[in-house]
């Protein structure tokens, strides 16, 4: 039998990278997936990835973190497939640059798309999952457990991730949700295809391993949370980073 089979996921930010990653994953894994995407742009190669993968996976346009629309997204997936067991919150964006130079709007870009996404989806999610339990999943990073210059906006989003999972972790436990962070270290994506030999060199040094991850490596550490292989696991942070952050 299939890990996630008869579970019924949501996946935020499920179109590219990771989040396709995921998308593909628990679909392998007997899951009916829910996924979304944002921007018009990422329409036909959303919904090609829904057709792929059969009719047990559905995209749909929504902004994670636009408390109306994940309000309204949260209800439509309960409508289309009957329940929600999991829900990965995986959106997310970078706007790097030095705290001298940042801009208010970069600062609140990154905290709106990754940190109050997470509030808001799980606010809503919390509602149907509250009679059958599940389990919450918060991609955090490993720039939130270490800090990383250039980056004060994306660690402090990583970083609340954190404490949010722990909190929810607490407050729900005894109502059968669990919830954790997972924190992905560098991974082959196409932001990291896209940077200079000399760049990738220096990340490779500094990893155990010696190897960029892969979208695989961080979905698979997913599907153990989501399913009942990680049904004692809640609260956790879980680093899939090659022993960089050991």
């Amino acid at each position: 039998m299939k890990l996630l089979e008869g579970k019924i996921a949501l996946i935020t930010g499920g179109s590219r990278g990771i989040g396709e990653a995921l998308v593909r994953k628990f679909t392998e894994q007997g899951a009916k997936v829910a996924f979304t995407y944002v921007s018009a742009g990422s329409a036909a190669k959303a919904e090609a990835l829904a057709a792929e993968l059969g009719g047990s996976t559905k995209a749909y346009q929504s902004d994670a973190g636009n408390y109306t629309q994940a309000e309204a997204l949260i209800s439509q997936v309960v409508a289309d497939f009957g329940k929600l067991d999991i829900v990965v919150n995986n959106a997310g964006i970078t706007r790097d640059t030095l705290m001298l130079r940042m801009t208010e709007q970069q600062w609140d870009e990154v905290i709106q798309t990754n940190l109050k996404s997470v509030f808001n989806i799980t606010k809503h999610a919390l509602k149907p999952m509250i009679r059958t339990g599940g389990s919450i999943i918060n991609m955090s990073s490993v720039v939130g457990v270490f800090g990383q210059q250039g980056q004060a906006n994306y660690a402090a989003s990583k970083a609340g991730i954190i404490g949010f999972s722990k909190s929810i972790a607490k407050e729900y436990g005894s109502r059968g949700i669990r919830c954790n962070a997972v924190a992905p270290g560098f991974i082959a994506t196409e932001m990291t295809d896209a940077l200079d030999e000399k760049t990738k060199e220096g990340y490779l040094a500094s990893i155990p391993l010696k190897r960029l991850g892969s979208g695989d490596n961080v979905a698979n550490t997913c599907i153990f949370l989501a399913s009942d292989m990680g049904a004692y696991v809640t609260g956790q942070v879980i680093s899939v980073c090659g022993g960089l952050n050991c």
